[in-house]
């Protein structure tokens, strides 16, 4: 027994309650941080009106997201000192069901009272909130068929995985954790595949990109590096937010840049041509890559750790259960594992973030026009009414990019003239 039950109940409800705790203050430090005054950089695409509600807009989502985190905290621990997990395992097991079908009964049941908590949280941010700011586009039928096909999917594929899990800690012996490992990467692998394929098209439409100088600029700048691009699709995001972006999807001959309707309506070729040459700098640079690497290696730890502590009685009486299972032990570790994975989720954002300044830095090299990045990231965040002044300290916990105005400041440094032989094509 590594630890006692009175230890694994301190560590994690320390880090559930410190979490909340640090959570909380950066929000508020976030919200203390804003600055009235609008920074030089963005006078051209904000006016004072524009520029106070989007500091309305981060209040706002601020303070709900503040109620909802509270309101989890306090259910998840009515639920576990109430003796909910203990009581549904006891359900589960007069059942009499093996251990498979027992542990995607436990499982799917935790996931559906999470749901239906969550979803007037949902509904209020939807249809409340973001319609108040003019984003929501999404009609309330819209938002019950995502959601249903959400569960639909989520039980097929998470289903799928969690019965292989199962399968391979009960029968797999000492090295059950290693099969579990291997059989991840597969399935993660296959994911990366399909996804682009059959599971977007499940909610969103993708129509390829219509022949003209946009499409032209893009195949010109992709051979200019010796970037293999054959798919060049424009999603109707507009269906459900006013919000733009863009992004890369899928490996290898199956990999395919998506452009948001919106985003083509707001942004110029040359805007448009340098947000994709940052996608594709995240490839050029590896950065794809080094992120599968560490995510493939951190499951391996996770899965040997899973190993060691599933069947400790200790966590399982924890949480006020009395026999130990595979499922429920999958469940516990999880919650358990958590302030590793808090650290280990701040060493990736600090180097998500060094990856976007290279991505940017690449895309201004490449197409030797810092500028129309600049102004493109400008006009994104106008537009998605981004907090162009968060706090530092809610940055380190939460940002996976950079501060927009940081981004533009360190283009600014390193930018150079336009003097090389990459053109849009169309005038900036």
């Amino acid at each position: 027994m590594f630890f006692s039950d009175q230890l694994i109940t301190i560590i994690i409800l320390s880090t559930l309650i410190i979490g909340y705790l640090v959570d909380s203050l950066a929000e508020f430090m976030n919200i203390k941080h804003l600055d009235p005054q609008l920074p030089d950089e963005f006078s051209d695409v904000y006016d004072t009106a524009k520029y106070a509600k989007s500091q309305l807009y981060l209040k706002v989502n601020t303070r709900f997201g503040f109620i909802c985190a509270s309101f989890d905290l306090v259910i998840l621990l009515a639920f576990w000192f109430g003796g909910g997990f203990g009581l549904l395992d006891t359900f589960i097991r007069g059942l009499g069901h093996n251990t498979i079908v027992s542990g995607l009964l436990f499982t799917g049941i935790l996931l559906v009272l999470k749901l239906l908590i969550s979803l007037p949280f949902s509904l209020y941010s939807t249809f409340v909130i973001e319609e108040k700011f003019g984003f929501n586009k999404t009609t309330p039928q819209l938002f019950f068929t995502d959601l249903i096909k959400s569960i639909l999917l989520s039980t097929a594929l998470g289903g799928l995985f969690l019965s292989l899990i199962l399968w391979v800690f009960e029968f797999g012996g000492p090295m059950a954790w290693l099969y579990c490992w291997m059989a991840s990467i597969l399935f993660i692998m296959t994911i990366q595949y399909i996804v682009p394929t059959w599971i977007m098209p499940l909610f969103n439409k993708f129509t390829p990109l219509e022949q003209g100088p946009l499409k032209e600029a893009i195949l010109r700048y992709a051979g200019s590096i010796n970037f293999s691009l054959s798919h060049i699709f424009v999603m109707d995001g507009s269906k459900r937010s006013g919000k733009s972006n863009a992004f890369f999807t899928g490996f290898g001959r199956n990999k395919r840049i998506v452009l948001f309707d919106t985003l083509i309506k707001q942004q110029s070729v040359g805007e448009l041509v340098s947000i994709i040459a940052h996608e594709m700098g995240h490839f050029k640079k590896k950065h794809i890559i080094k992120r599968l690497v560490i995510s493939i290696i951190q499951m391996g730890i996770i899965f040997f750790l899973i190993s060691l502590f599933i069947t400790q009685e200790a966590l399982f009486h924890a949480f006020f259960v009395d026999k130990v299972s595979i499922y429920a032990g999958l469940i516990f570790f999880g919650m358990l594992f958590s302030p590793i994975d808090m650290f280990l989720s701040l060493i990736m954002q600090i180097s998500s973030r060094r990856d976007e300044y290279e991505a940017d830095q690449f895309a201004a090299d490449t197409t030797h026009d810092h500028h129309s990045l600049v102004t493109a990231l400008k006009q994104l965040s106008a537009h998605n009414l981004a907090n162009l002044t968060p706090h530092p300290f809610y940055v380190f916990l939460n940002y996976s990019h950079p501060p927009i105005l940081e981004r533009i400041r360190a283009l600014q440094k390193t930018g150079k003239p336009k003097t090389g032989t990459f053109k849009t094509g169309m005038s900036q």
